[in-house]
């Protein structure tokens, strides 16, 4: 099957409201009939922090392999395919078997979790848009299945991006909204005639801030942009939505994204409001920790896997102003090292959360807890 022809039956496997699990369900059942696996998983991030919020488990690692693997991927963070090096990386896919040049035996991961599985290569595909990543899909074989191929590869990269958008979706819808977060989008409901079906806080507050007037009595609808924006959401082809960019009063611009929904035979159109392009998104769950503004950027570049040098380049402060961050931080979370403040938020705050974490509308968790 090719590339094309895997991308078409998918975007129309993801049509409707889905949740989460059922994205990284059907994304992998689809893309296993192209690129077979023996062992496989796929997996929601926090696009913030990189730690899981959940995932599709049921034909994955074994539970006994679960906690060495959290280890070697959210603590150590040293290996070759580390989920964090790949997020920083241009494509969408990699090959164990490519990344270390064919030794294998050179990466901890394969040593530790793969081999004594009797797994021979591993396939990654992140579900990622620009900068941010929201999922990993992970499809491994053993040794009487064949090696992947380049094929393979490229058949996984294009399921990537249709599977990625409908990830974001579905944590825009499931999302907690409870009020305006500055960097996180809203979601508008519209029934079939174009009214406002129902509407998030954080949705009100974008739209509230668009230039559009109108004559008394009119416009109470929602802004004509927005109901513009569905119109052609209607008409594109399923999966592909309309986009468009509107500058606010106050000179910010917010994205506006719409596509259409088949609720009961009933035709409705959902509309993505939030800042365009926010830049790093805001670890939430570090909030607990009463951490000042520095110090929270500096902890979630940790956690993004950044070193001393690079998180100084990037806030374009010194080394030594970092590590004193850095001791500040290690205070006020009890711990001693970098790997013991990763391992501190992943296992005392996403891992006991990963049935039913409280997500923001962005997939960010929003505590932990006991926060």
């Amino acid at each position: 099957m090719t590339p094309a022809e895997t991308t078409a039956r998918l975007e129309r496997a993801l049509r409707g409201e889905l949740n989460a699990l059922a994205v990284l369900d059907r994304t992998s059942r689809v893309l296993l009939d192209a690129v077979p696996a023996d062992i496989w998983c796929g997996v929601v991030l926090d696009p913030s922090t990189l730690l899981d919020t959940g995932g599709q488990h049921e034909s994955g690692f074994p539970e006994s392999s679960m906690r060495r693997l959290f280890e070697i991927e959210h603590v150590e963070q040293d290996d070759v395919d580390n989920l964090r090096a790949l997020a920083r990386r241009p494509g969408r896919v990699s090959l164990l078997s490519r990344s270390t040049h064919g030794r294998l035996d050179d990466s901890k991961y394969y040593r530790e979790i793969l081999h004594p599985l009797g797994l021979t290569d591993e396939l990654r595909v992140l579900l990622r848009d620009g900068r941010r990543t929201w999922g990993l899909l992970v499809l491994c074989r053993d040794g009487h299945t064949r090696a992947f191929s380049s094929a393979d590869l490229a058949v996984a990269e294009a399921v990537s991006v249709p599977a990625c958008a409908a990830l974001r979706r579905s944590l825009l819808l499931s999302g907690v909204d409870s009020g305006p977060l500055p960097d996180a989008p809203g979601w508008v409901v519209l029934d079939g005639d174009l009214e406002v079906r129902s509407m998030s806080p954080t949705a009100q507050h974008w739209l509230d801030r668009l230039q559009e007037r109108h004559a008394p009595g009119r416009g109470k609808a929602g802004p004509y942009l927005m109901r513009a924006l569905a119109v052609q959401a209607r008409g594109e082809v399923a999966g592909a939505g309309a986009h468009v960019r509107a500058p606010t009063s106050a000179g910010r611009w917010i994205s506006l994204r719409a596509w259409p929904v088949d609720q009961g035979g009933e035709p409705t159109t959902v509309v993505s409001v939030g800042p365009t392009d926010p830049g790093e998104l805001t670890a939430l769950v570090l909030d607990v920790y009463g951490l000042s503004p520095r110090a929270r950027q500096i902890a979630q570049l940790v956690l993004l896997g950044r070193s001393t040098s690079e998180i100084a380049r990037q806030l374009g402060v010194s080394a030594y102003t970092v590590q004193d961050h850095l001791k500040q931080i290690f205070d006020k979370v009890g711990v001693r090292s970098r790997r013991e403040l990763v391992a501190e938020l992943f296992f005392r705050h996403y891992l006991p959360q990963l049935a039913h974490p409280p997500l923001s509308t962005d997939g960010r968790l929003l505590g932990g807890p006991d926060g």
